[in-house]
C-alpha cells in the first residue's frame, strides 16, 4: 500500500464523514451497555465490623479484596463501592492490558534504573497471573495476548519508535521494529510510517474481567455494598472507622483505592489529577470493511504522538477509538457532567477517518467519557496513614488494568506491616513531585497541554517549558 500524501498531523478540519458517523451516537458506555451487568446491589446500612474494609469496587479495589481473602479464607472482608461496581475507570477504558508497571521502559529505565530488571519481570508475573486467575475462574471476558502495536504517524516518530524497540530489546523484551511499508501490509492505513510491536499485550473486556472478580470475591465471602460512598476515616485507636451516609463500618486495616475520585486520605490529594479522557464505538463492521483494514492480527493500536490515539476490535466486530484528547477541569474538577463532550467526540471521530478513510459510512454507535488518575511519574504510588492501619495506591495514569492487580499486592503487604520484594522496590518507597495548589495547577497543565500539542505540529521539538519538566523529573511526554 502506497503511502499517501499525509503529514501525520491529524487535521481539525471537518468532513461529512465523521459529521454523519455521530447521527446515531448515544451517550452511554459500552462496555457497561450489556446484559451480562450484574444486578445492583444495596448500600451499605447499620454498623459492620470486618477485619478489612476494602473503599473503591474498581480493579484496584477487587484485587485486594479477592487476594486478601485467598491468602487469608477467614479474614472478613468488606468492599464498599460510591456507584456501581466497574462504573467509573474500571469499566470506562480500552481493555489494553500491559506488562509495564512503570508506564514504559523509558519512564521506568528514567525513574528507577537498578530496579528496572526487577519492575520488568514481576510485571510479566502479575499479566501472567491475570490470566491464570481469569482462566481458573472461568471468567469470561474476551482476554487475549494480542499485542500492541505502536504507529508512527510523524516522521520524527520513526526513529524514536525504534530506538524504543532496541531500548526494550535490550532487557530481553520482545519488541520489535517494523518499517512503513511491513506497517502498512499489516493494516492498511496511509498514515503510517513505522510502528514497534510489543507482543506481551494482553486485550481484554474490562467490565466483564470486574464483574467475574466481584463474583469471585462474593463467592469466597466478601460482604459488598454499593451506592455507599465513604465520607471520611476516623482512626479510633486499634481500629479505623469508616462513615457512610447510611452507616458505618469499623476495621482492623483498610485499603483505599478511589484513584481519581476526590481522595478521602487528605495526603494522596496533592498528588492526583483527574484528566478526562473520551471513546468512541463503531458498529459492528462488515467483512467487506474488515477486509479494506487488514488488521488480521487484531492487536491493540495507539499512535506515537504526544497526543495520541488508542484502538482496538472487540469481540463482536466493533472498534473502539480513544484517545487524543486529556482535558483537566480547573479545581480538580470530578462528576458525571464531564463524561460527555461533543467536541472531543467530533474531533476524535474526524482523526478516525483520517486514519481509516476507506471506512466511510461506518457509524459510531457509542461515546463517553472517564476521568484517568493522572500522576507526575506516570506510574502507581502508595502511601499509609492511621498508624500503618491504612493504605492506599493511585495514580496509575491510564494503565491500572493491568497494574492494579500489583497495586493492590502492595497495599496488602503494606497492611501486613511486612517487609517484601514489593515493598523494598525505590518505587513504591517513593512518591511523585506532587501537583502545585490552584490557580498554579490550572495554569501550569493548560500551558503543558499546550505545548505537547506544539510538539507534534513542530516534528517533537519540545519548548522552554517542556524541558524544563523533564528536567525536574516531570517528564510529560503522553
Amino acid at each position: 500500500m502506497a503511502r499517501s500524501d499525509v503529514t501525520g498531523f491529524f487535521s481539525d478540519t471537518p468532513t461529512a464523514a465523521s459529521t454523519l458517523s455521530l447521527r446515531s451516537l448515544q451517550s452511554a458506555v459500552f462496555w457497561l451497555d450489556d446484559p451480562a451487568r450484574p444486578a445492583a446491589m444495596a448500600p451499605l446500612g447499620g454498623r459492620i465490623v470486618c477485619d478489612l474494609l476494602v473503599v473503591g469496587g474498581g480493579f484496584s479495589g477487587l484485587w485486594s479484596a479477592l487476594l486478601a481473602k485467598e491468602a487469608d479464607p477467614g479474614r472478613d472482608v468488606v468492599l464498599l463501592e460510591a456507584s456501581r461496581i466497574a462504573d467509573a475507570a474500571t469499566g470506562r477504558n480500552g481493555g489494553f492490558v500491559s506488562p509495564s508497571l512503570t508506564h514504559g521502559i523509558r519512564n521506568g529505565a528514567q525513574r528507577w534504573p537498578a530496579d528496572l530488571g526487577t519492575l520488568l519481570r514481576l510485571g510479566h508475573e502479575n499479566l501472567d497471573a491475570i490470566e491464570a486467575t481469569i482462566a481458573r475462574l472461568g471468567i469470561d471476558c474476551d482476554f487475549r495476548r494480542s499485542g500492541e502495536i505502536t504507529v508512527a504517524v510523524q516522521d520524527y516518530q520513526v526513529g524514536e519508535l525504534r530506538e524504543a524497540a532496541q531500548c526494550a530489546a535490550g532487557y530481553g523484551e520482545a519488541v520489535d521494529f517494523l518499517d512503513g511499508e511491513r506497517m502498512r501490509a499489516r493494516v492498511h492505513s496511509a498514515s503510517y510510517l513505522g510502528a514497534s510491536t510489543d507482543q506481551a499485550v494482553a486485550l481484554v473486556n474490562p467490565a466483564r474481567l470486574a464483574w467475574g472478580l466481584l463474583e469471585a470475591c462474593q463467592a469466597s465471602g466478601v460482604r459488598v455494598f454499593e451506592h455507599s460512598p465513604v465520607l471520611g476515616l476516623t482512626d479510633d485507636g486499634s481500629e479505623v472507622t469508616a462513615t457512610t451516609a447510611q452507616g458505618r463500618v469499623v476495621a482492623r486495616r483498610v485499603a483505599v483505592a478511589t484513584n481519581a475520585f476526590p481522595a478521602i486520605v487528605r495526603q494522596a490529594a496533592k498528588y492526583v489529577v483527574p484528566v478526562y479522557d473520551y471513546v468512541l464505538m463503531t458498529e459492528p463492521l462488515s467483512v467487506g470493511q474488515w477486509s479494506s483494514i487488514g488488521w488480521h492480527g487484531r492487536e491493540g493500536i495507539g499512535d506515537a504522538g504526544n497526543q495520541f490515539h488508542y484502538y482496538r476490535p472487540t469481540a463482536d466486530g466493533r472498534i473502539l477509538w480513544g484517545g487524543y484528547d486529556a482535558v483537566y477541569h480547573r479545581g480538580n474538577g470530578f462528576g458525571t457532567e464531564f463524561e460527555f463532550d461533543p467536541g472531543s467526540f467530533a474531533r476524535i471521530a474526524r482523526h478516525f477517518f483520517q486514519t481509516f478513510p476507506q471506512l466511510d459510512g461506518l457509524s459510531f454507535s457509542h461515546g463517553w467519557g472517564g476521568a484517568i488518575d493522572t500522576c507526575s511519574r506516570f506510574s502507581p504510588f502508595w502511601g499509609t496513614t492511621h498508624r500503618g492501619k491504612t493504605a492506599y495506591v493511585a495514580g496509575y495514569t491510564g494503565l491500572g488494568v493491568g497494574s492494579s492487580r500489583f497495586g493492590a499486592q502492595v497495599i496488602l503487604d503494606l497492611l501486613s506491616g511486612a517487609a517484601t520484594e514489593r515493598t523494598e522496590l525505590a518505587m513504591v518507597r517513593s512518591k511523585p513531585i506532587p501537583f502545585p495548589p490552584e490557580p498554579i495547577r490550572s495554569l501550569g497543565i493548560n500551558w503543558t497541554t499546550r505545548s505537547l500539542a506544539a510538539a507534534d505540529r513542530n516534528g517533537g521539538r519540545r519548548n522552554l517549558w517542556l524541558r524544563t519538566l523533564d528536567r525536574v523529573g516531570l517528564g510529560f511526554d503522553s
